[in-house]
C-alpha cells in the first residue's frame, strides 16, 4: 500500500490542470505574483511634499477623499451622455445648495465666463456662435465690479468679449448703469475692502433688472457659503471644488438662476461652436464633484475644526521652545477660513530670513512647503496635513530655527 506522500508524488506528475483527485492537490504552484504599484512620480522624478501652506492651484490644490477616488474609478468604467449626467447631478447638487439650478464646470474660473455668457445669449444659438466678438450683435457689453474685487481672474469675464466697468460707491454704480450694463459681479473674499456689501449690491441690481452674480473660489468653510448666497439673491455663484471641499481640482460648480444656467450650458461641451469648448468636465470629474460636496455637507465641521485646532497648537507650541520664536494664530474671516499659524523670530537671535527658512524645509527629507514668508517669518496651516504629518512639520521647523541660533 502506497503511503500518502507518495500517493500525492505520483500523482503530482499527472497532468491534469487545476482540478483535484480524491481531494488531493495536483498542483502546489504559487499564487500568482501581484506587480508592484507604480510609483510614477518617482519614475518622473516629481519632487512631492507635506503641504502646510494650503489650497493653493500651483500645489494642486488639496488632495481627494478616497470616497471621491471611488466615484472617479466607478465612472470610468460605464459610457453615458454627458448632458444626461450633467442634468441628473445638476439638479441633486442644485438641492443641496438652494439654487434653482446647478452645473459642474472646469472649475470657478470657467463658471465666471459661462455665467455671464449665459447672460448675454440667452438661448440664442447664433448668439452663442458669436462670442466673444459683441459688435453689432445686440448683446450688452459691459460688467460693473467694484474697484477692490476688480483683481486678475475678472479675465474670466473679459473672455466673453465684455469690458469692466470699475466703481467705488453705490452712486457711482447708479451712475455706470446703462443699456450696456450685462451684469453686476463681486468678489467675496474682497467684501471688506469694497464699499458696498453683498445685500446692498443684489437691491442694487435688482432695482435696475441687472443680474448680479459672485465668485466664491476658495470661500468655504464655513460649509454655509454654499447656499448663503443663492438665499441672498445673486443670480450666479461659482465656487472651486479642489479647494476646501477636495473634489476634483479641475471641477468647480457653476449655481444660480435655472435660465442662466440652462443659456450657460449651450456653452459648454459636447457643443462646439462657443467659447466654453475647451472648458471640458467629463463624467468622472462631475460624479467626483457630486460625492465631494456631498460629503463636505455632510461632514461634522465642529470635528474638523478642532482637529485643525489642535494640529496647530501642536506646530505652535513645539516651535515657541526656540529662544526669540514668537507666534500667533489667527482665522482669516472671508476665504481660506481656517487656524492659520504665523511663526515669527528676532533676527537678532535667530540668523535666517523666512525664504531661507521655507527653502531649508523645501529641500529637507521629508520636503515641506509652507504659507508665504517674510523677512523674518513663515506662515503654516495645517488643514492640508495628513494624520501624524503636524509631528514632522513642528520638529523639522524647530529644527531649522535652532541651527540658526546665533
Amino acid at each position: 500500500m502506497l503511503s500518502r506522500r507518495k500517493l500525492i508524488k505520483r500523482l503530482s506528475s499527472v497532468p491534469i490542470l487545476g482540478g483535484l483527485v480524491g481531494g488531493l492537490p495536483l498542483s502546489l504552484e504559487a499564487a500568482p505574483q501581484v506587480a508592484p504599484r507604480r510609483d510614477l512620480f518617482k519614475e518622473f522624478g516629481i519632487r512631492t511634499f507635506i503641504n502646510a501652506a494650503g489650497t493653493l492651484t500651483y500645489m494642486t490644490g488639496s488632495l481627494m477623499h478616497d470616497e471621491v477616488l471611488d466615484a472617479i474609478n466607478y465612472g470610468a468604467k460605464e459610457f453615458c451622455l454627458l448632458d444626461e449626467i450633467q442634468d441628473k447631478v445638476g439638479a441633486k447638487i442644485a438641492q443641496m445648495v438652494h439654487a434653482e439650478a446647478a452645473v459642474v464646470t472646469s472649475g470657478a474660473f470657467s463658471g465666471m465666463t459661462l455665467g455671464l455668457a449665459g447672460i448675454l445669449t440667452g438661448m440664442d444659438q447664433k448668439k452663442v456662435e458669436q462670442l466673444p466678438h459683441l459688435e453689432g450683435s445686440g448683446m450688452k457689453t459691459e460688467v460693473i465690479c467694484q474697484k477692490a474685487h476688480d483683481i486678475v481672474y475678472n479675465h474670466a469675464l473679459t473672455n466673453t468679449g465684455c469690458k469692466i466697468v470699475v466703481v467705488e460707491t453705490a452712486a457711482d454704480v447708479e451712475k455706470a448703469i446703462s443699456e450696456k450694463t450685462a451684469l453686476m459681479h463681486f468678489l467675496h473674499i474682497e467684501a471688506d475692502k469694497g464699499k458696498i456689501m453683498h445685500e446692498e449690491w443684489v437691491a442694487l441690481g435688482k432695482k435696475h433688472n441687472i443680474p448680479t452674480s459672485i465668485d466664491i473660489a476658495a470661500d468655504v468653510p464655513p460649509v454655509e457659503n454654499l447656499w448663503k448666497f443663492n438665499d441672498m439673491g445673486f443670480h450666479f455663484v461659482v465656487i472651486s471644488g479642489g479647494k476646501a471641499m477636495r473634489g476634483p481640482q479641475s471641477a468647480g460648480i457653476l449655481m444660480g438662476k435655472k435660465d442662466i444656467i440652462s443659456a450657460a450650458r449651450l456653452h459648454m461641451p459636447p457643443r462646439g461652436f462657443n467659447i466654453g469648448r475647451g472648458m471640458k468636465v467629463n463624467k468622472e470629474e462631475i460624479l467626483g464633484m457630486y460625492v465631494a460636496l456631498e460629503r463636505f455637507i455632510n461632514e461634522d465641521h465642529d470635528k474638523v475644526w478642532k482637529t485643525w485646532e489642535e494640529g496647530t497648537a501642536y506646530v505652535e507650541n513645539t516651535v515657541k521652545t526656540v529662544n526669540g520664536v514668537t507666534t500667533d494664530v489667527h482665522v482669516p474671516p472671508l476665504g481660506n477660513h481656517t487656524p492659520t499659524l504665523r511663526i515669527s523670530w528676532d533676527p537678532a537671535k535667530l540668523r535666517i530670513t523666512g525664504k531661507e527658512l521655507q527653502e531649508a524645509l523645501r529641500k529637507g527629507d521629508p520636503s515641506i512647503e509652507v504659507g508665504g514668508s517674510g523677512p523674518s517669518n513663515i506662515g503654516v496651516t495645517v488643514w492640508m496635513l495628513k494624520p501624524g504629518q503636524e509631528k514632522i512639520v513642528a520638529k523639522r521647523i524647530k529644527e531649522e530655527l535652532t541651527k540658526a541660533a546665533v
